[in-house]
């Protein structure tokens, strides 16, 4: 049985940055679950960040800029955390390679899995076009990357082994 690599914050566990729980519920997630398909993942948490903590997201660019040491991960209080999150993609990417994930589900908007759109680093809101450090690495190793709304195209890379990336639909 082929399995997914998921946020673990998707999959209902209290590893948000505000210690808060908002698991997502949809059907093919509960089968998949049933079916022993998911690996839970939280980069942040297991880079070595506590529950709660500051926001952060990414400045100066996007995932794959921090991942070539061009861009930074600052907190609110404005600490690099960026060792962080290059330590919680790097596990992510051996939790993939271990169990042969190809798929991987991970939480929109966030400096670690976005997969469409990040933070711009302002702390105002404000989304850019681009990929988290997890996301990014995750895709430098041909792991296929979705957000949390887009699980159709998850169901149709499985039963085809085909279908487009998240990143397929950047601008």
């Amino acid at each position: 049985m082929e399995k997914i690599l998921i946020s673990a914050c998707l999959a209902g566990d209290r590893v948000r940055y505000d210690g808060r729980r908002e698991p997502l519920e949809n059907a093919l997630l509960t089968r998949w679950k049933k079916e022993n398909r998911l690996v839970k993942v939280c980069p942040e948490v297991d880079g070595g960040m506590k529950v709660p903590r500051p926001p952060a997201q990414i400045v100066g660019g996007n995932g794959l800029d921090v991942l070539k040491g061009w861009a930074k991960v600052r907190d609110n209080g404005g600490c690099d955390v960026t060792g962080f999150f290059i330590k919680g993609a790097e596990y992510a990417l051996s939790m993939a390679q271990k169990y042969g994930a190809r798929l991987a589900i991970l939480k929109g908007k966030s400096p670690s899995c976005g997969s469409h759109q990040i933070y711009d680093g302002s702390f105002t809101g404000t989304l850019i076009p681009g990929a988290g450090v997890t996301a990014a690495l995750l895709r430098e190793n041909n792991i296929r990357v979705f957000s949390e709304h887009e699980l159709e195209m998850v169901e149709r890379a499985l039963k085809t082994g085909k279908g487009p990336d998240a990143k397929d639909f950047l601008p």
